[in-house]
């Protein structure tokens, strides 16, 4: 009966390396099971190495949307850039970095960038914030409240454009443009653009201003705005505003590499992958839209009625490389033969 016992017990010890390795298989099939988005946390992959990854996979529409457009971009400039030059420190003062998350985006004013500033408040804040509509829009515009890629060193520079996901979200040009128009210049509350451009647009392109125009300029037409773009004299004198400065010119992008060119068109399925890349759609979500006051192509059609086939050439002639970059249409409504 011992012996039994014994050669029992030396049955177990033989037994032992197999019944490790099944437990060990058990575990590796519930860390499986446990769901991708944890998986990639683990992993270490940073969202760089993730889009890689996935761009060697069967890819999903949103994905081979994305790499169209970024196959696109890259060829457009290829094909309608003669040289390139060194980025400046002002070259990157658009582009706002999340370290935690490694992550640049180069905000683009009148495509979402107040809310992309919310998100970003809410990844980087460690916990100061939770809710991006929560974060008051003139809160989110506060310089200091994000970093901006200028504020680094060249080698700290170099190494984020190196490794982490630079993305950019783009609109149709006009679209853009009308929206910055109304929301600069028929807005009562924006009495600051009033005075620094509506006075200096008035004052050059009205023919015999009333004192009260030339003093409040919180009357400026599309028209009148259409030719201070247009003019020479206004971009000798200094750089466009943000808000109506082009696409190209604020974030360089036949310099910057960028890995996702979102659009405002797809606005929420753009920023749910590019959030689900950095693997931070447990963390916050994006923020969904009100469509009743958002500037349309319809809407915007009506304010070039007024405006003349010669004034829309020269317009879109300032506005072409974002038409091209980008893969805008032509609009239907411009007159331009």
């Amino acid at each position: 009966m011992f012996n039994g016992c014994l050669n029992g017990f030396g049955f177990l010890i033989l037994m032992l390396p197999f019944l490790i390795f099944c437990i060990c298989c058990v575990l590796v099939a519930s860390e499986q099971i446990s769901g991708q988005s944890s998986f990639l946390v683990k992993s270490g992959r940073s969202p760089l190495q993730t889009l890689q990854e996935n761009d060697q996979l069967e890819q999903s529409a949103v994905q081979a949307t994305l790499q169209g457009r970024r196959e696109l971009l890259e060829e457009t400039c290829h094909s309608h850039t003669r040289k390139r030059r060194v980025l400046s420190p002002e070259d990157l003062r658009h582009l706002i970095v999340d370290d935690k998350h490694k992550l640049l985006y180069c905000y683009v004013p009148k495509v979402a960038c107040t809310n992309w500033k919310r998100v970003l408040m809410v990844l980087t804040g460690d916990g100061r914030y939770r809710e991006p509509l929560a974060i008051p829009a003139n809160e989110a515009h506060v310089a200091g409240n994000l970093r901006s890629l200028s504020e680094y060193s060249t080698a700290e520079i170099n190494k984020r454009l190196r490794t982490y996901l630079k993305f950019v979200f783009v609109r149709e040009p006009f679209e853009r443009l009308v929206s910055a128009y109304r929301n600069k210049f028929t807005r009562s509350y924006n009495t600051a653009f009033h005075k620094r451009y509506g006075t200096k647009i008035i004052r050059r392109h009205r023919a015999d201003p009333q004192a009260e125009a030339l003093e409040k300029g919180n009357d400026v037409s599309f028209e009148e705005f259409v030719y201070y773009l247009v003019d020479p004299q206004t971009q000798r004198e200094e750089p466009f505003n943000e808000h109506w400065e082009r696409v190209h010119s604020l974030c360089h992008p036949c310099l910057i590499h960028y890995d996702v060119v979102g659009k405002y068109e797809t606005l929420e399925q753009d920023s749910r992958y590019i959030l689900k890349l950095a693997g931070a759609e447990g963390e916050v979500k994006f923020p969904v839209m009100s469509k009743s006051t958002r500037t349309t192509g319809d809407m915007a059609a009506k304010f070039f009625d007024n405006i003349s086939p010669f004034y829309q050439k020269k317009l879109f002639n300032l506005y072409r490389m974002d038409f091209l970059l980008f893969n805008y249409s032509v609009p239907a409504y411009l007159k331009l033969r």
